[in-house]
């Protein structure tokens, strides 16, 4: 079991949040080094206390996180993510709080997977953060690169109308069209996220999916502008700021029914001075202050 300080749960049963790693990076079009994702972000969770939240929730010796490693990503890419499927599906069944750290954008296809398998039968939709649609059909000569997620999904687990992407500002000829096409698809783009201010972007979402009954988030941290996240593998100018990222994801925690969630495309080989992973350790914090108190 990885060790976050102090905050560990000896058993998942015991835990609120349920933690578990996917290094891989195989997916990457451009700069790799998100496989070492997970490994950089736990040496923080080793090291770093998380004293208290904005709204002064202290995480102080409460069982809080139960940690499962990393999935084993050896062998053939379709191997590889069908053992991401078995273990996150397995981790799902637990009925606690899912995070899942990548690795890049490739691995919540089959993250995607196992949580519509876990909520069959229930109205589900997908929230992506990311300044890409990853909407592609194919690319660089795969399905399951991390510019096809979301159309891996819109193929397997989701309707256009269950769709909500946030702070795109980058888009394939292909992707444009889709998006023209399937009207029901929900963009806020990073200009809208400047032009209307977080508020009325989470307000947004949380109207969109008023009345489902469980949404998968997926953050890329290129969502953020590379002045805020700088080791990522495919920067894009433009983005949202930390302080907005934090704004958003707390009121989509407390507003809509989230408990699965992935944070992906952290690349500590690219960063500076750790900022990325320093910036997605404190979207950590959030996700675990929110749970201790409401899970």
């Amino acid at each position: 079991m990885k060790k976050w300080l102090n905050i560990n749960a000896n058993t998942p049963e015991k835990a609120r949040v349920l933690i578990m790693g996917i290094p891989f990076d195989g997916g990457t079009s451009q700069e790799a080094g998100a496989a070492e994702g997970p490994a950089k972000i736990r040496e923080f969770g080793e090291v770093y206390m998380p004293c208290a939240t904005d709204d002064w929730h202290v995480l102080d010796a409460q069982p809080v996180v139960y940690d499962f490693g990393d999935v084993d990503m050896s062998g053939t890419w379709e191997e590889s993510f069908a053992r991401v499927e078995a273990e996150a599906l397995d981790m799902m069944r637990y009925g606690k709080f899912n995070l899942f750290i990548g690795g890049d954008h490739s691995v919540t296809i089959p993250l995607h997977k196992a949580f519509a398998k876990a909520r069959q039968g229930e109205k589900i939709g997908v929230i992506h953060f990311d300044a890409h649609f990853d909407l592609c059909d194919c690319y660089d000569g795969h399905i399951w690169s991390h510019a096809n997620t979301e159309k891996r999904a819109l193929d397997d687990i989701i309707n256009p109308e269950d769709l909500l992407f946030l702070g795109i500002r980058a888009a394939e000829p292909e992707e444009v069209e889709i998006i023209q096409r399937e009207k029901d698809i929900t963009v806020i783009s990073g200009t809208d996220v400047d032009e209307f201010g977080w508020k009325k972007c989470a307000e947004i979402i949380a109207d969109k999916f008023k009345g489902y009954d469980h949404i998968y988030f997926t953050l890329d941290i290129d969502v953020l502008d590379p002045a805020f996240a700088p080791g990522t593998g495919t920067p894009v100018s433009g983005g949202i700021t930390s302080r907005e990222l934090i704004n958003l994801v707390r009121y989509i925690l407390k507003n809509l029914p989230v408990h699965d969630m992935d944070i992906v495309e952290v690349a500590p080989p690219l960063d500076v001075n750790d900022i990325t992973s320093w910036a997605a350790m404190r979207i950590i914090e959030e996700v675990l202050s929110y749970a201790d108190q409401n899970m």
